[in-house]
């Protein structure tokens, strides 16, 4: 009786130990990572979060062979875009929460069914070097032929920022397709990724450029001779969204997870990180325009994902496969 007693004692205890952790996959960068862990575990006395952070194509190829062996191993995603988590909502592959948190959000920003939420804004707007002598304050002014060969944006086939950027862009009635064909006819530069845009902007080699918010207002702050604009027909963005896996093994913890993200004080961590949060009635990192003075333009994540390979296709055949 002994044996079974503390056999059923070691099992209870091997049960409760796994039901208070959760898996979590995340392409944060790693510092961003471990306070957002640290900061949930703090709330959550008892929960334990084992994370995986990587760049969220390579996650995801990592889950692919996860799911493919019939073994995928997190209970949650906190990746870079809505985008690729409505694919996955389409296939089945999250399972849907209405976190009471959602109350305070934008319904843009999060899927109606509740299958992801967004946790922060990480716009897209232009960024210049000081020295140019016209400055910029709409996507339009990017066309002016003055600008020829001055222009530097990062490529949709390879950032996925830049592929919602242009699927943002292009879906809007005033810039269209046409728009990104004055771009290629001013001969913009478009490769790589935000970070080697930010640089040849900086630097001077090209003036003028497309990129994300934080990674310009951080930079000026530190002396780099930069100004960022929020044009005026608006901003696109991506949204770091949570999402709870359909074969998540601790449901009950992944959802503690979700409303703690959506909650005040995950909200008032993301603007500590440096971003907009998300949620209604937050503040704003310093150096950024109110909130109410941010415009964001139209965006449709499942429309996305339809056109993501048309989209592509005619953006290489306007700028090159690079």
């Amino acid at each position: 009786m002994k044996i079974f007693l503390t056999t059923t004692a070691f099992a209870l205890m091997a049960s409760t130990a796994m039901s208070d952790t959760i898996t979590l996959y995340t392409s944060q960068p790693n510092a961003d990572a471990q306070q957002t862990v640290d900061a949930f575990e703090a709330a959550n006395p008892g929960t334990e979060v084992e994370w995986v952070r990587d760049g969220t194509t390579k996650l995801m190829a990592r889950l692919r062979a996860e799911i493919e062996a019939g073994n995928p191993q997190p209970d949650v995603l906190l990746i870079a875009d809505t985008v690729t988590l409505e694919g996955m909502a389409q296939e089945g592959l999250l399972t849907a929460y209405q976190s009471p948190e959602a109350a305070n959000y934008d319904a843009a920003l999060y899927s109606a069914e509740g299958y992801y939420h967004s946790t922060k804004l990480i716009t897209t707007g232009i960024v210049y070097n000081t020295g140019v002598e016209t400055a910029p304050d709409s996507w339009a002014d990017l066309s002016d032929a003055a600008l020829k060969g001055q222009i530097a944006m990062p490529s949709p086939l390879y950032s996925g920022a830049a592929l919602i950027h242009l699927a943002t862009l292009t879906g809007d009635e005033s810039l269209g397709w046409d728009y990104y064909g004055a771009l290629a006819a001013n001969d913009a530069r478009a490769q790589g990724g935000n970070g080697g845009t930010f640089k040849a902007v900086a630097a001077g080699e090209k003036p003028y450029g497309m990129v994300v918010d934080f990674l310009a207002i951080r930079n000026k702050a530190d002396g780099s001779p930069v100004e960022f604009v929020f044009p005026e027909e608006g901003v696109s963005y991506v949204t770091e969204p949570v999402a709870i896996m359909s074969s998540a093994k601790n449901v009950e913890g992944a959802q503690k997870f979700v409303d703690f993200l959506l909650g005040e004080d995950g909200q008032e961590l993301v603007l500590d990180m440096g971003y907009i949060p998300a949620r209604d009635g937050m503040g704003v990192p310093a150096g950024f325009p109110a909130r109410e003075d941010i415009a964001l333009m139209a965006f449709d994540p499942a429309v996305a994902l339809e056109n993501a390979e048309a989209n592509k296709a005619k953006f290489a055949e306007l700028f090159g496969a690079e």
